[in-house]
């Protein structure tokens, strides 16, 4: 087997893993109240990061298989599973529109797997190192920044396009994080016998801080953009930041030179493509099951037709009750019926 195919393969295992987390993650955001330590002693919260660390010990040994133009972009998978297996776990089926999705993805990714060219050299250099580490801080702190405003404004005024703007700005923060950290930790698995402690130790601590801030980023991005929207955020910015670095400071290509390249591009958007499609049908179904309308009976009958009288009118302002206690939150207080004068 080829070192390539290897790499694959354990990509291919990794995106299991990270979808199944991701999966998780948008659970626990969307059922608990935020909470500093709650996280800490929830036993679903620590089946996410072991989830995550499995993907992320699969990937590593991906990176050092293949080159992150490969390894990188097949992260996408991450989101084309994630579909089926959420629609798996809620038991319901997966659209027409979100196959469509799958099939432009899994195209995409296939033309990008067939264009891989030169893996370059490697490893980056100590300017190489400095270079992207400060680029990508300095990024993650802006987007930080970001979500940190559109809170307190979210906080004094309450809308959904605000907290989609945080949700967005920090799933791109995870995904530029994650990005960055492959990088690093493709540099470390190619030097690791030769590089001196001085390079590998600092270079391991910020692949650590990084992939903890693109862990944290992406768990508090759930909570206000749903499941669809920052995975997708994340998934995408992730494999454009690792494939950039490997392009211009590790020297990787595509084959066919120019047109190698711009073909491999035309991949890419196909799968930008399939990745909004996931997402718009992902959001779609996050609104119709958000609505909560009840169905009507449906056929011919006297269920059908409006009752009149004293007894209907009672029997309206009961359901009317019912569903003020059902759309409120709170305790419920129960009173004692006073009697009615007769007239």
């Amino acid at each position: 087997m080829s070192a390539l195919t290897m790499a694959v393969l354990l990509s291919l295992v990794s995106a299991v893993s990270y979808a199944l987390a991701a999966i998780v993650q948008e659970r626990i955001a969307t059922s608990t109240e935020p909470s500093r330590w709650r996280l800490l002693r929830s036993g679903m919260w620590w089946t996410a990061v072991a989830l995550q660390g499995v993907g992320a010990l699969l990937h590593v040994a991906a990176l050092a298989q293949g080159p992150l133009t490969v390894v990188q972009p097949l992260g996408v998978l991450t989101l084309v599973l994630a579909a089926p297996l959420a629609a798996l776990l809620g038991r319901r089926p997966v659209t027409p529109s979100a196959w469509r999705g799958i099939v432009l993805v899994s195209a995409g990714l296939a033309g990008i797997l067939l264009l891989t060219g030169d893996t370059g050299v490697g490893s980056l250099d100590s300017g190489g190192q400095f270079l992207l580490a400060g680029c990508v801080l300095g990024l993650v702190a802006l987007l930080a920044g970001t979500a940190a405003v559109v809170r307190r404004t979210v906080h004094g005024r309450p809308g959904a396009r605000l907290g989609a703007l945080r949700s967005m700005a920090l799933a791109l923060a995870a995904g530029v994080a994650y990005g960055a950290a492959s990088v690093f930790v493709k540099s470390l698995a190619e030097g690791w016998a030769s590089a001196p402690l001085s390079v590998t130790v600092p270079l391991a601590g910020l692949t650590v801080v990084l992939a903890a801030t693109g862990l944290a980023s992406s768990q508090a991005s759930y909570r206000d953009g749903g499941l669809a929207t920052p995975l997708a955020t994340a998934t995408v910015a992730n494999p454009v930041v690792a494939a950039a670095a490997g392009i211009l400071l590790l020297e990787e290509s595509f084959r066919y030179g120019a047109t190698g390249t711009v073909l491999a591009l035309a991949a890419g958007a196909l799968t930008t493509w399939g990745l909004v499609v996931l997402t718009s049908d992902s959001a779609r179904q996050a609104r119709v099951e958000g609505t909560g309308q009840p169905r009507r009976p449906s056929g011919p009958g006297r269920a059908d037709r409006p009752e009149r009288g004293p007894a209907a009118e009672s029997a309206m302002v009961r359901t009317s009750e019912a569903e003020v206690h059902t759309l409120v939150p709170g305790p419920r207080t129960s009173q004692a019926r006073r009697p009615v004068a007769a007239p």
